[in-house]
């Protein structure tokens, strides 16, 4: 009986602090503010989880800038508290105080011009593209049944853990799909963990290299700028058009359309590899040409077919529902 309770007290320790367990106060919020003078507008906030158990919620009034906000977790959900600057035209600067607690966000703002009320409430964004099945002519590479389509770069099985839920994880070694392709559509679908203490290129990192060359970034970049190394870029080549991920612990679709480079009689390239990226159903890369090989664990030299490599980079992403339409 006691072996039993310890069993049972270390799994219930492991879920609550695993990079999966689930944080209701991240995410995407949405409402309205009321000035005691009657003017009203929306706000909405991108909350992101930071180590010290903090958060930093980024604030927006009626679709202005983003304006930070500082926060810590509480008994119950999270306080906020800071300063914002607005703009003259907007009041200057005001005094935020709020709370998230049982699914609200809300709290007092005051300024020399005047107070009042926000309230928001949660957001859960879903992916037009979700659970997209393969159209008839596709090759599946994943359907949460076995890794067959995937090795290891060494030729070796591929070892990465196939979850009850039908999502394999990352654990070890970089895998590779047995075969080969050129030009192609792609779908697959990934998740980020929760790393709070985690910063930059630590936080949910993984990468899809088309053609075994070039990296679409995976990364938990939720509310950030979005930088040339950041989710969505084509790594260090070219910064995602616009930020379209979604919080951590969220499943997430990338659907890409890639031309393969092309070569002359004499194997001079003439043309470089063209890509267009979704993500979440929002397009990120507009036929962006890459002109190298990106990273340097790879090959620098150029191919007109390779295969689909998943990077790991030491963090438990997550993939499912992976499948190519050859072109």
């Amino acid at each position: 009986m006691k072996m039993r309770m310890l069993f049972v007290l270390l799994t219930l320790f492991y879920f609550s602090n695993s990079v999966y367990s689930q944080d209701d106060v991240i995410g995407d919020w949405k409402g309205e503010y009321l000035s005691d003078y009657g003017d009203s507008g929306t706000i909405t906030a991108e909350v992101i989880a930071q180590k010290d158990d903090g958060y930093l919620a980024l604030i927006r009034i009626d679709y202005g800038p983003k304006l930070e906000l500082a926060g810590k977790k509480a008994s119950a959900g999270a306080v906020f508290s800071g300063e914002i600057y607005v703009g003259e035209d907007l009041g200057g600067s005001y005094q935020i105080n709020a709370k998230i607690l049982d699914g609200v966000f809300k709290g007092k703002f005051s300024g020399v011009q005047t107070t009042g009320t926000i309230s928001m409430k949660k957001i859960v964004k879903k992916s037009p593209t979700l659970n997209m099945k393969p159209p008839e002519n596709a090759i599946v590479l994943f359907d949460g049944s076995n890794l067959n389509a995937w090795r290891q770069k060494n030729g070796k099985a591929a070892m990465w853990k196939i979850l009850p839920d039908g999502a394999m994880e990352v654990t070890k070694q970089d895998i590779v799909t047995q075969k080969k392709f050129s030009d192609f559509k792609l779908h697959l679908e990934f998740k980020t963990p929760l790393k709070p203490e985690a910063t930059g290129q630590a936080r949910g990192n993984s990468g899809v290299y088309l053609l075994e060359r070039y990296e679409l970034q995976i990364l938990d970049s939720y509310g950030l700028t979005p930088q040339n190394n950041d989710c969505g870029a084509i790594y260090k080549v070219a910064a995602p058009l616009r930020n379209a991920c979604y919080p951590p612990l969220r499943w997430q679709t990338y659907d890409i359309t890639i031309h393969a480079p092309r070569f002359d009689k004499s194997g001079k390239k003439i043309s470089n590899a063209e890509v267009t990226v979704e993500q979440n159903g929002i397009l990120i890369q507009d036929k962006t040409e890459i002109p190298h090989p990106t990273g340097s664990r790879f090959s620098k030299n150029e191919v007109k077919e390779g295969g689909i490599l998943l990077q790991d980079h030491h963090n438990p992403v997550q993939f499912r529902n992976i499948w190519i339409l050859p072109l």
